[in-house]
C-alpha cells in the first residue's frame, strides 16, 4: 500500500511539473500573407524568474558555425547567446575575405579554400552583420541576445516550449526589414497549460543575396 501511494505522489508532482509550463508558437508572414523564414523572434518575460540548474547548464558557451557555399553564407540568420563561439569555414573554390564592423564585434580575416577560421566569442548582445570583401551580395547575420530567441523557419513559425506562465513581450526581427525601422513587438500572457499563438506581418525589401556579383568570382 505504501509503495503504491509512493508511486501515486511520482505520478502526482510529474503531472504538477507539467501543467507550470505554457507553450508560445510566433507565426510570421509577408505583406502578401506569405511565411517568412530567418526572422528573428525574442521573447522576454516581464517577470522573470529565477534559472534553474538545468536552464543555467543548457546556456553553456555552444559553438556555431557559418560555412561559405556557392558564394553564400549559410546559414544567412544564426542566434546565439553571450559567450558563444562561432567558427566560418570556407567550402567553397574562391578565396572570401570575411568581415564585420559591427560595434559588438569587430572582425576580418582572410579564407583559403578549405581554410576555417578560429573561434570566435561572441561575448556582447546585439546584431552583428557579416559581408565578404570580395563578393558584396555575402551578407549573413548573428543575432546576439540574453534572452531566449529562435529563428523562423520556411513556415514562418518559431516555437518557444516549457514556459512558466505570465506576460511576455515579443520582438520580431528580421535583416530585410526597411532601414530605421523597429522590430515588430506585442505583449502576451500566457497561462499555465495550452498554447498560445501570437502573429505578425512584416513588410520586408527584397533579398539582397540575389543580386551575384561575379567580377570577382575568381580570386
Amino acid at each position: 500500500m505504501k509503495r503504491w501511494l509512493l508511486v501515486l505522489g511520482w505520478i502526482l508532482a510529474a503531472n504538477a511539473g507539467q501543467v507550470v509550463a505554457g507553450q508560445l508558437v510566433v507565426q510570421v508572414v509577408d505583406a502578401r500573407a506569405h511565411p517568412v523564414g530567418d526572422a528573428v523572434v525574442t521573447i522576454t518575460a516581464q517577470m522573470p524568474a529565477a534559472p534553474t540548474p538545468a536552464a543555467a547548464a543548457a546556456h553553456a558557451s555552444a559553438l556555431h558555425y557559418v560555412d561559405q557555399k556557392d558564394e553564400t553564407f549559410i546559414p544567412y540568420v544564426q542566434v546565439l547567446r553571450p559567450g558563444d563561439r562561432v567558427v566560418f569555414r570556407n567550402s567553397d573554390d574562391t578565396r572570401h575575405h570575411v568581415y564585420s564592423f559591427a560595434p559588438t564585434k569587430a572582425f576580418e580575416f582572410m579564407l583559403r579554400p578549405g581554410d576555417s577560421s578560429p573561434p570566435l566569442v561572441f561575448d556582447q548582445p546585439g546584431i552583428v552583420a557579416v559581408g565578404c570583401n570580395i563578393h558584396d551580395h555575402m551578407i549573413a547575420y548573428l543575432v546576439v541576445s540574453a534572452d531566449p530567441a529562435r529563428v523562423t523557419g520556411a513556415q514562418g513559425r518559431a516555437l518557444f516550449d516549457a514556459l512558466p506562465p505570465g506576460n511576455y513581450t515579443i520582438h520580431v526581427w528580421h535583416p530585410q526589414l526597411r532601414p530605421g525601422s523597429a522590430p515588430a513587438s506585442a505583449t502576451v500572457m500566457l497561462d499555465a497549460t495550452g498554447t498560445r499563438t501570437s502573429s505578425f506581418t512584416l513588410s520586408l525589401l527584397p533579398d539582397p543575396r540575389g543580386l551575384g556579383d561575379h567580377e570577382h568570382a575568381d580570386y
